[in-house]
C-alpha cells in the first residue's frame, strides 16, 4: 500500500493516541537504517551523519549509534548545535550518543572501505524551499557524495524532496538509497524522483496501521515477496520444476540467446531447451553451457508441437522471422515471456489484435523504447502508462523495464521494483530477466508473480555484485547478475532489504 504524507501522518497519530510510546519505534526505524547501510557496505568505513531537529534527526542519531558500534567512525553534522532547540527526543538521543562516545574504543585500523552520508535532516511533514541552514547541510551532503564518492542514505526521504508529488526543490538531497519508514510514501515512486530517491528500502514497522492509502499499488518487498517462492518437495525431479523452452539469438546475436537460457537455468527450471535457427545452430550448440539442449528449427510454429511447460521468445531474433513469432504468440496455449524482437514484431502485425486472440497468458517485458512502438498514442507517467495498457489486453502481464520497473495486470495491484542500480544500463540485462521469468513460470509461478520476482532478484543480483562481488557501477554486466542470483535467491528468502 502507498500512503500520502497526510494519511501516513494520521496514521502515526491514530497509534501514538492509543498510548504507543514514540522512542521504542525510533529504536527499530534507526537500528533498521544501520542494518541497511550494513547490507550495502558490509565493511565499516566514514560515516558523514546530518542531524535535523525533529524525529528523523532522532532516527539518525539512533543509526549512527549502532554504526560505531560496528567499527563506524562516525561524524555529527549538527543543524542545531543547542540540545534545547531539538526534539524532546532528538535531545534525548543526542545525549545518549555522546554518552556512549568514551564507551567504545575505536577501531585499531584506519583501512576503511569508503564513505557514506546519513540524511536525517527532513522528514516527510516538511515542505516547500529549503531555506537557511538546511540549505547549506543539503549541498554539503550533494557535495561529500560528488567529490569524496559518499554512498548517500536518506532516511524517510530525501531532504528537499516533496513527499506526495516526488518534485525536488532546488538544492534537494540526491540519495542512492532512500530508507523509509513502515509505508512507501507517493513521492517516492513517482518518475520525477527516481533520480533523489535512488533505491528504496522498508524498515517494517508493523505497529503502524495505515489510513486508507492506495492499494492499488505496492513496492516489492522481500518479506512478502519470499511468500511468493514455494519451497521444493524433496522427490522433486527435472520434469516437475519447469520445462522451459527458449526461441531467441540471430547471426551477430547469438550472446542474448544464452543469456536468456541460463537465466531460466538459473531460476530454478529443470529443463531448458533453446531453438535456434539452422544459420546459427553450430554457434549456440558450441557456446551454450552444458546444461541447455540446443536444437536447430526450421519453423519457430514447429515448437509447438514440442513438450514445454512455458516459452521464453524475441531475445536477440531479429525480424526476418516476424510472421512465424506473431504466429507463435497468438496461438500457442502455454504460457509465453514475449521480450526484445518479438515485441517489435507484435508492434508491426498490431499488438492489441494479436493479443486479444493470443490463446494463452502472456507477459511483456517492454523498455521503454520497444513500449513507444508497442503503443505510441498512450502517454503519461510509467505507472499510468503500464495500467492503461493492460486494461486494453485483459489476461496480460506488463514488466515496463527502468530505473523503477512497473509491473501491471488488470487485476492485480501495481508494483514497484525497489532493487537494482545504475550498472544495469548495459546490454544483455534483459535477457537475463526474460530468462528469469521464464525459469519461475515453468515452475507455476503466475506471469504477474513471476515478473515481480524476476524484477526484484536481477536488480538485488546486479547490487550484490557489488556488494560481494567486487564490482562498481561500471563494470558489472549481466554475466554477474547470472552469477550472483543464487544469493539474492538467499537473500529473499531471509527477508533482507
Amino acid at each position: 500500500m502507498i500512503l500520502t504524507c497526510e494519511q501516513m501522518r494520521l496514521s502515526e497519530e491514530r497509534l501514538f493516541a492509543s498510548g504507543v510510546e514514540v522512542e521504542p519505534l525510533m529504536d527499530r526505524a534507526g537500528k533498521g537504517v544501520a542494518d541497511v547501510v550494513s547490507q550495502f557496505c558490509p565493511l565499516p568505513g566514514h560515516a558523514h551523519v546530518f542531524v535535523g531537529k525533529g524525529h528523523n534527526g532522532g532516527d539518525a542519531l539512533v543509526a549512527a549509534g549502532h554504526l560505531r558500534e560496528r567499527g563506524w567512525m562516525v561524524g555529527l553534522h549538527l543543524v542545531e548545535e543547542d540540545p534545547g532547540q531539538l526534539s524532546a527526543l532528538t535531545a534525548k538521543k543526542l545525549a545518549q550518543f555522546r554518552e556512549r562516545e568514551q564507551e567504545i574504543s575505536p577501531p585499531l585500523s584506519h583501512g576503511f572501505e569508503g564513505q557514506i552520508v546519513i540524511d536525517g535532516l527532513l522528514g516527510i511533514g516538511a515542505v516547500g524551499p529549503l531555506r537557511g541552514v538546511y540549505t547549506a547541510q543539503a549541498c554539503e551532503i550533494n557535495r561529500i557524495r560528488s567529490e569524496m564518492h559518499a554512498l548517500t542514505f536518506a532516511i524517510d526521504i530525501p531532504t528537499g524532496l516533496d513527499g506526495d508529488s516526488g518534485v525536488p526543490v532546488e538544492n534537494a538531497v540526491v540519495a542512492d538509497v532512500t530508507v523509509t519508514m513502515a509505508q512507501v510514501k507517493t513521492g517516492l515512486i513517482a518518475d520525477s524522483a527516481i533520480n533523489h530517491v535512488g533505491r528504496l528500502a522498508v524498515v517494517p514497522l508493523d505497529e503502524i496501521s495505515p489510513i486508507d492509502g492506495d492499494s492499488l499499488a505496492e513496492v516489492l518487498v522481500p518479506r512478502f515477496l519470499g511468500e511468493k517462492l514455494a519451497q521444493r518437495k524433496y522427490d522433486s525431479h527435472k520434469t516437475m520444476v519447469g520445462r522451459v523452452g527458449v526461441i531467441a539469438g540471430s547471426r551477430g546475436f547469438t550472446g542474448a540467446a544464452q543469456l536468456c537460457a541460463e537465466g531460466a537455468l538459473r531460476a530454478g527450471a529443470g529443463l531448458v531447451t533453446l531453438f535456434a535457427e539452422e544459420s546459427i545452430y553450430a554457434v549456440l550448440a558450441s557456446a551454450a553451457i552444458p546444461e541447455v539442449m540446443v536444437k536447430p528449427v526450421a519453423d519457430y510454429r514447429a515448437v509447438a508441437g514440442e513438450n514445454l511447460d512455458v516459452i521464453a521468445i524475441g531475445p536477440g531474433l531479429g525480424q526476418a522471422r516476424s510472421a512465424e513469432v506473431v504466429d507463435l504468440v497468438r496461438e500457442d496455449s502455454r504460457p509465453m515471456v514475449v521480450d526484445a524482437d518479438a515485441l517489435n514484431s507484435l508492434a508491426a502485425a498490431g499488438v492489441e489484435d494479436v493479443l486479444k486472440d493470443s490463446a494463452g497468458p502472456r507477459l511483456l517485458t517492454p523498455h521503454p523504447g520497444e513500449m513507444a512502438r508497442l503503443w505510441p498514442k498512450i502517454r503519461g507517467d510509467r505507472r499510468r502508462t503500464a495500467e492503461e495498457t493492460t486494461s486494453r489486453v485483459p489476461g496480460v502481464t506488463l514488466l515496463l523495464k527502468g530505473a523503477r520497473t512497473v509491473i501491471a495486470a488488470a487485476d492485480r495491484p501495481t508494483a514497484f521494483n525497489t532493487t537494482g542500480h545504475p550498472g544495469m544500463a548495459s546490454g544483455g540485462m534483459g535477457d537475463v530477466l526474460t530468462g528469469v521469468c521464464a525459469g519461475l513460470m515453468g515452475q507455476g509461478i503466475s506471469g504477474y508473480d513471476a515478473a515481480c520476482l524476476g524484477a526484484w532478484l536481477s536488480g538485488r543480483g546486479a547490487e550484490l555484485a557489488i556488494c560481494e562481488g567486487g564490482g562498481s557501477v561500471e563494470s558489472v554486466s549481466a554475466v554477474d547478475v547470472l552469477l550472483s542470483l543464487g544469493s539474492a535467491f538467499q537473500e529473499l528468502r531471509r527477508g533482507c532489504y
